[in-house]
């Protein structure tokens, strides 16, 4: 990044250092509301992944599906709840019927987002859900026979079901429900896309602002500032400067901004549920050639990521063919550093992280809807890291961009 992008002390008010929130606030306070006018996920569309999910659960011999509180239960019923020790769940049937199990002193506050048709079933302090969900299969004949389990309940969910059902064979429902997720609608897309573009302005609003001295935090107060600004949820930042970019999760020492050295920001937000994640490295004034080199190498292996992303590849094609041109520039080999610790890409969507990866030996087969990260990092442990990440979806003449790399490491935000 070109020097003159920094000189943004007296956009703050010259208190860099200390970066109260009001003056934050008010140096955001013009930003636009991108996300005003996103329309969230629609009853009809939430009907018509119930019955798709009701035809995987058909297509693999289950009779039901149980689904905790989480992005899946989301995704299905609309229902936002959390995890605790009093059983929230739902259950789909292989006709497309849905119940939703939730403690009696809950059921107004869980039916206020539950977005289909779905029966509710309500257990006291003293009884057992796992005993509601029995009976309620039980009177559709499914007493016995195969429950899928979304792939992230808990044991004791799992075998309370096995208790109350003795004769019912609990199985992974991972192939309903990633059948289901792993696929996004033109709906789905729209909202990342849109997420994406706001973590995008969110960096061209906080890039010229970054002074010298500056820590994480600050960086990190301005970029969430607006970010909210622009209509972005959920934001997460994760910012890694010096030598803290050669890890990728960074370091718990001391780090501030200094003249020649990485800044490496990770960062996302989410528009009705739907992520973006978005890295960019640069460096504070002047870059180095060896800087240069690494950064142009790292930006040329998005490509190749890019290019190896065909319908019906392997999606751990991607990662192979990633591995395979850094070799050849001396990293590695495989995951060893310096280069690339990490997986090329992650699956995201209601999930920041979520099946399934463009990783070495996944043989998941790469179809339209699929969306993934892409971010080959290259690292170089007591020196620096160059990450960048940009988000794509697979369409069926192949992949196209949520955000468009950048150019050159003099223009990171292009």
């Amino acid at each position: 990044m070109q020097r003159r992008q920094f000189l943004g002390t007296a956009a703050l008010g010259g208190l860099a250092a200390a970066l109260p929130a009001s003056v934050i606030a008010a140096d955001t306070a013009g930003l636009p509301d991108l996300a005003a006018a996103a329309v969230p996920i629609g009853a009809e569309e939430r009907k018509a992944r119930i019955a798709k999910a009701a035809g995987l659960l058909r297509a693999h011999d289950m009779h039901a599906l149980l689904i905790e509180p989480g992005s899946s239960l989301i995704y299905f019923t609309g229902v936002e709840w959390w995890r605790s020790e009093r059983l929230t769940a739902a259950v789909l049937t292989r006709e497309g019927e849905v119940a939703i199990v939730t403690p009696f002193f809950e059921e107004p506050s869980v039916r206020e987002s539950l977005g289909v048709a779905a029966d509710v079933l309500t257990w006291n302090e003293d009884e057992n859900p796992l005993a509601a969900v029995a009976n309620w299969l039980g009177k559709r004949g499914l007493a016995k026979g195969r429950v899928g389990v979304e792939e992230t309940v808990r044991f004791f969910a799992v075998d309370g079901l096995q208790k109350a059902m003795p004769d019912v064979t609990v199985v992974n429902g991972a192939p309903v429900v990633r059948g289901c997720r792993m696929i996004k609608s033109a709906a789905e897309i729209a909202l990342m896309r849109l997420a994406s573009d706001i973590t995008i302005a969110a960096y061209r609003h906080t890039a010229p602002r970054i002074e010298a001295g500056m820590t994480p935090a600050d960086i990190d107060a301005i970029m969430g500032a607006a970010t909210k600004a622009l209509g972005g949820r959920g934001e997460f930042n994760l910012i890694l400067l010096g030598e803290a970019s050669a890890y990728p999760h960074g370091s718990g020492k001391p780090q501030a901004v200094r003249p020649g050295e990485v800044v490496l920001m990770d960062c996302g937000a989410t528009v009705h549920g739907y992520q973006s994640d978005i890295s960019r490295s640069f460096v504070f004034g002047k870059a180095s050639p060896r800087q240069r080199q690494v950064w142009d190498q790292m930006r040329k292996g998005q490509d190749v990521a890019f290019a190896a992303a065909r319908i019906g590849a392997p999606a751990g094609a991607v990662d192979d063919a990633v591995r395979a041109y850094y070799e050849s520039l001396g990293y590695g080999p495989g995951y060893k550093l310096p280069g690339t610790s990490h997986r090329t890409g992650h699956g995201i969507g209601l999930d920041g992280h979520e099946p399934v990866n463009l990783v070495r030996g996944e043989t998941t087969p790469l179809a339209a809807g699929m969306c993934f990260s892409n971010e080959p990092g290259i690292y170089i442990p007591g020196e620096f890291g160059i990450r960048l990440e940009d988000c794509f979806h697979m369409t069926e003449s192949g992949p196209e961009w949520f955000s468009e790399p950048p150019p050159s490491i003099d223009r990171p935000f292009d």
